[in-house]
């Protein structure tokens, strides 16, 4: 690598300095202050993701009667924000890969935004699904594109390591969903709005302060560019020194010398697919925009990239299954366990929990309509231990990516993937026998952490496809990734008052054959020597 001292910069005019690939270029801004600013705000919008999609999980027990939902309903209702993101997750792929990365962030940031408080206010089942189905559908954009973005603003040296620290970041962030949750869901406070119709209680203000994440993630999005990577593949060389320079005035010392930068050489791109982006970006009918997305997917299901694909799929449908799909029943199944030890049961499995606290909400109606008190079946809060052990899951996720961040490029991410998923799904397994209620929380929240990997894959899927196709495919894996998120939420809710014990069966054999699967991803074996550390390859 050629490099100039400060004196020769002076001596030589930028005209006969040469272009540089961009990596080199990146190596060049160093790593500082822009990168930390761009991880925290890619690890914000990764918690708003979390906040917008999990948080609906502490509000289904005790809105039931607010909303009158049985356990079926409930499994549709903590699905349906994935199903929005699997409707739309093609879409907003595509749209990233043609107009940007930023152009779609940004906007849906604020429309997930508007629907979630909207949500708040619906009095009845279908009202406040349909308006959870918008939340998912537009925070499915920032959801995935967020990977490709922030590691577009790095090198194949660091683009691992961003990721990790924004899912640290992320992991710090939800810890506050506990917290928040048991600070404002526990208040004993009721509002009535005659004009709308509606008793507004706690639970309706939790849907409005999850979103908040989101409106501050767009905020700051604001003040931050195009990843330059994206803004090279579209031919915009000035754009992307400027991008550079900018990065460089952020890290470097103020006793650095300026950044010179002549031109950064485009990357490998086969002309077919350049053309059919120049395409894309210029189509305006709606033909038009459907045939430039096939064309944008078709690649991801051909030759090669087949495999890779097919593998990246199934691997975070298994993830999502468990870890999203099993976490949405979470605090309902811990408050229902501490309801039985308030009765003095101290030995009983997590299934018999379930089991003896099951009722009929068609009943409650009944109940009511007779003058019995609702509040006998009907919670208004949840038990402390729910939040706490809650609280503790999201203390494991933040310390997790923290280790995995820093020893993912030493240790490789086959060993990393191997062992979450093997220790997940012996633990999903093993609940079903346990009857000592606290250690089947413990096993239960060790289930829950199959979630590592999320990133973990998505670093892998990087690294599997081009600048070109590259944000489809991480919009892809995750499409299916949701798909497990419904299946296992909705999984849950027809299976957990009448065969409790399989639903824990499949997610843990799943989770087993996750693991068996992960030696199957292309050159995941192969390591790269850089200045004394390991880190995979996987092109």
């Amino acid at each position: 690598m050629e490099t100039t001292t400060p004196k020769e910069s002076k001596t030589f005019p930028p005209s006969q300095a040469r272009p540089v690939k961009l990596e080199e270029a990146f190596s060049k801004t160093k790593f500082g202050l822009y990168n930390l600013c761009l991880i925290a705000i890619s690890g914000i919008i990764l918690a708003a993701v979390l906040l917008e999609t999990l948080g609906i999980s502490y509000v289904l027990p005790v809105a039931e009667c607010d909303l009158m939902l049985t356990t079926r309903e409930k499994g549709v209702l903590s699905a349906i924000s994935f199903a929005g993101i699997i409707c739309s997750s093609h879409l907003w792929g595509f749209l990233a890969d043609t107009r940007g990365r930023r152009a779609i962030i940004m906007p849906t940031l604020f429309l997930a935004f508007a629907s979630s408080a909207l949500s708040s206010l619906t009095t009845h089942f279908w009202a406040i699904t349909v308006m959870r189905f918008l939340t998912g559908f537009f925070i499915s954009g920032p959801s995935a594109t967020i990977y490709a973005y922030l590691g577009e603003f790095h090198g194949k040296r660091n683009c691992s390591r961003a990721i990790m620290g924004a899912s640290f970041v992320f992991g710090v962030g939800s810890i506050l969903l506990p917290l928040i949750a048991w600070s404002i869901i526990n208040q004993e406070w009721e509002l009535a709005i005659p004009l709308l119709g509606i008793v507004y209680r706690p639970w309706r203000l939790f849907l409005v302060v999850c979103a908040l994440p989101s409106f501050i993630a767009g905020l700051a999005l604001l003040g931050l560019p195009e990843s330059p990577k994206y803004l090279l593949s579209r031919g915009r060389e000035q754009e992307t020194i400027a991008v550079l320079c900018s990065m460089y005035r952020w890290n470097a010392g103020r006793k650095d010398p300026p950044l010179v930068l002549t031109g950064v050489l485009q990357e490998t791109e086969a002309q077919q697919t350049k053309v059919r982006r120049e395409e894309a970006a210029s189509g305006k009918s709606l033909v038009g925009l459907l045939k430039q997305m096939w064309h944008q997917t078709a690649p991801l299901f051909m030759g090669s990239y087949l495999k890779r694909t097919a593998i990246v799929c199934v691997l975070q449908f298994g993830i999502y299954l468990t870890s999203s799909g099993m976490y949405m029943f979470f605090p309902d199944i811990l408050n229902r366990i501490a309801e039985q030890q308030g009765k003095g049961v101290n030995r009983i499995t997590v299934c018999n929990a379930v089991y003896a606290t099951r009722f009929d909400i068609h009943e409650l109606v009944s109940l009511d309509a007779n003058g019995t008190a609702r509040s006998e079946v009907c919670h208004q809060k949840l038990d402390i231990s729910a939040y706490e052990h809650s609280f503790v899951l999201e203390a494991i996720y933040a310390l997790g990516f923290a280790v995995i961040g820093l020893i993912i490029n030493a240790v490789g991410r086959l060993p990393i993937l191997v062992f979450i998923f093997g220790l997940c799904g012996t633990c999903g397994v093993l609940i079903v026998f346990i009857d000592l209620p606290l250690l089947a929380i413990w096993f239960y929240l060790i289930l829950l952490t199959c979630g590592f990997c999320i990133s973990v894959v998505n670093a892998c899927t990087i690294d599997l496809y081009p600048t070109n196709l590259r944000a489809m495919a991480v919009c892809i894996s995750l499409m299916f990734g949701r798909l497990g998120s419904i299946v296992g939420s909705n999984l849950v809710g027809f299976l957990l008052d009448t065969h409790c014990e399989l639903t824990f069966w499949i997610s843990g054999l799943l989770l087993v054959g996750c693991g068996v699967l992960s030696f199957f991803i292309p050159n995941i074996y192969k390591r790269n020597y850089s200045e004394g550390r390991f880190s995979v390859s996987s092109r």
